[in-house]
């Protein structure tokens, strides 16, 4: 009727009381089992042929990248890292999925793709203007993050594009200027005729 970790500490306690004597045993077992298995190992490596050496290799360093990858993303998580903005279709289907019809998931987002095709251009305007207000406060939140990072000596976790700010001149920044107001532009433009 116990639990896994209860269980665990309980029998972890009563390793710790054996006596070295009777631990012995366990240890010499534990010996054989390892020996065994590295006589099997040998077997099997021997009777790979060359490809199916490189193949295992190959797979062993892929899942060792996404070991690592998945420690990275969790180490960003722990150190607070703003999650990225939505867009308007996600916000559209994170309101409306749970009244959705559809058997499965897949078919209700089948059929939350074909309603918001079929919405009007004003009702989506809502959704993108909180689109447009989740890149705002994902900006801000960014740039508060990584100047705790900064504090923290971590500039290895900052965007490239923040590590190069950095190094630009004024005249770099001048012209950064003008296009971001060029993107802003060609923005508005699209709002006004998503609006027609």
């Amino acid at each position: 009727e116990m639990s896994v970790l209860e269980l665990v500490k309980k029998m972890a306690g009563a390793w710790r009381e054996l006596p070295i004597s009777e631990k012995q045993v366990y240890e010499e077992a534990r010996q054989a089992d390892w020996q065994k298995y590295q006589e099997e190992l040998a077997k099997y490596k021997a009777q790979l042929t060359p490809a199916e050496t490189a193949a295992l290799k190959e797979e062993r360093q892929r899942r060792m990248l996404r070991r690592r990858l998945f420690q990275q993303k969790r180490e960003l998580t722990v150190l607070g890292k703003p999650k990225k903005p939505r867009h308007a279709f996600n916000i559209f289907v994170s309101e409306n999925f749970p009244e959705s019809q559809g058997a499965s998931p897949t078919a209700k987002m089948k059929n939350l793709y074909d309603k918001w095709q079929k919405l009007p251009n004003s009702q989506k305007q809502t959704y993108l203007q909180l689109s447009e207000d989740d890149k705002i406060r994902y900006k801000n939140e960014m740039k508060s993050w990584e100047a705790k990072m900064v504090e923290l000596g971590r500039e290895d976790l900052l965007r490239f594009a923040t590590k190069k700010a950095k190094k630009k001149t004024s005249e770099t920044v001048k012209s950064t200027a003008a296009k971001t107001s060029l993107h802003e532009a060609r923005a508005i433009l699209k709002l006004k005729k998503s609006e027609e």
